[in-house]
């Protein structure tokens, strides 16, 4: 005990030191490869703004077989047996990554985007960071528990960089790993990665955009529960995205192994079905529809139906077999959702979509500690944090146990009336109701009657 007493200080000194050092390399690569795709990514998005509709009608089926080429012949030339998942190599690969198969994804979003695919732009910087951040581990030799949280370091720096909210980021990249519990050893060396990618992103020029939702009110309870009703609301979206996106990758599914469909005509036949719903739906839901956001969380009314048609183009874009981010969506969803419900309330449209945007976010994702602090970074304010963070919460419960990672692990169940088994991806568990509450439903049915 006296020698632990002794050298526990001194370890945890070398602890500190040693994630100062690998953490801050980590962020810096990161931020800088972050920062060339997207620069890239701007430089496509841009020129295909405002093309006439018969090219944007054109463009997305010759981007859904693009997509489809690529992802089937890229990794068919070998991910040397490992899974292209963060989560993945974390809980399965000793914090490992394909690193061959490094650039397919980036490259896919940037066609998805460029011909107007309804996706987002963090899934390809989140997956440069983890590739970048397993091979840095590798070129220092680290041992497996050291390259998990290598890893994890550059999911972190990955979604700092993209959003501009190097705390919220960095701690979204371990949130996400597992619902209901967050690695604390990966704290420290995720947050140095964050800020050290964030500044390097802002060295590179990367522009960031932070939202001001001023005049709110003094606290008031009312006021209180009714962003918590819009969270609740938010959760209802959320679990509507997240069923609709799968339900149409499982339909796609069936069709290709039903009829034997070649899978690169799978995101081209997406494609074509996208061009045919911009007939009708405005062209504004396509790419990233962040002037969409802007104008939600301006205060513009938005239509009750608006969140339905981004969900409804993100679903088949995605669920055909396009590659792209699935949290940029969210904020677009969110916002939209929030700011079209605040007039339930007779509360700010402004408010509402902030609330939206940040209470689908911790839903959809499971994260609702990171969406909480993406609200503090992005909207600022002690009082606007409390009522983010009701809403925030009540959404991820409404969610239930669903997600947009399939791959996430479960933890620990959210309510006590249910069980799971713990570390078991989402996408493979069925969650059981508790034998306490089983039994006590089996002995109100027995019961006989009164009179």
């Amino acid at each position: 005990m006296p020698r632990l007493a002794v050298l526990e200080p001194v370890v945890m000194l070398a602890t500190v030191v040693q994630w100062m050092v690998l953490a801050t390399i980590v962020g810096g690569v990161v931020g800088s490869g972050v920062s060339i795709f997207l620069h890239i990514l701007f430089f496509f998005t841009d020129r295909s703004t405002g093309i006439p509709l018969w090219v944007q009608t054109v463009l997305l089926p010759l981007g859904g077989l693009a997509n489809g080429l690529l992802l089937y012949y890229g990794y068919r030339a070998g991910a040397g047996g490992l899974k292209d998942s963060i989560q993945a190599a974390v809980f399965e690969q000793g914090g490992r990554m394909p690193l061959r198969t490094m650039l397919i994804k980036p490259v896919a979003a940037i066609i998805t985007l460029g011909c107007g695919g309804s996706a987002g732009k963090e899934g390809p910087c989140s997956h440069l960071g983890a590739s970048l951040g397993s091979a840095i581990g590798r070129l220092f030799r680290l041992n497996a528990e050291l390259q998990q949280r290598i890893v994890a370091c550059g999911v972190s720096a990955g979604f700092a960089s993209v959003f501009g909210t190097p705390i919220a980021g960095a701690l979204y990249g371990i949130e996400m790993l597992a619902i209901g519990r967050i690695r604390h050893d990966f704290l420290f060396p995720a947050m140095i990665a964050g800020v050290s990618a964030f500044q390097a992103s802002k060295a590179w020029g990367i522009p960031y955009e932070y939202y001001d939702v001023g005049g709110l009110p003094a606290f008031s309870e009312l006021l209180f529960v009714k962003t918590v009703l819009i969270g609740m609301l938010s959760g209802v979206v959320a679990r509507i995205f997240v069923d609709m996106v799968f339900g149409v990758r499982r339909l796609c599914l069936r069709i290709q192994t039903r009829w034997g469909v070649w899978p690169p005509l799978m995101p081209l036949a997406g494609g074509v079905v996208l061009a045919a719903l911009v007939q009708f739906i405005p062209v504004d839901y396509l790419g990233l529809s962040l002037p969409l956001m802007d104008r939600a969380l301006d205060g513009e009314a938005m239509p009750y139906a608006g969140f339905f048609w981004k969900v409804l183009l993100v679903a088949i874009t995605l669920g055909s077999g396009f590659y792209g981010g699935i949290v940029t969506p969210q904020f677009v969803i969110g916002a939209v959702a929030g700011n079209a419900f605040a007039h339930l309330f007779g509360i700010s449209p402004t408010l509402g979509a902030a609330v939206g945007l940040v209470a689908v976010v911790a839903a959809a994702s499971n994260t609702p500690l990171a969406a909480i602090l993406m609200g503090v970074e992005l909207f600022g304010g002690v009082v606007g944090t409390i009522y983010v963070a009701g809403a925030a919460i009540a959404a991820y419960l409404i969610v239930g146990h669903r997600s947009v990672y399939p791959d996430q692990r479960l933890a620990y169940a959210k309510s006590s009336w249910m069980r799971v088994r713990a570390d078991v991806p989402v996408g493979q568990e069925k969650v059981r109701l508790s034998h306490g509450l089983l039994r006590w439903w089996s002995g109100r049915r027995k019961r006989p009657p009164p009179g």
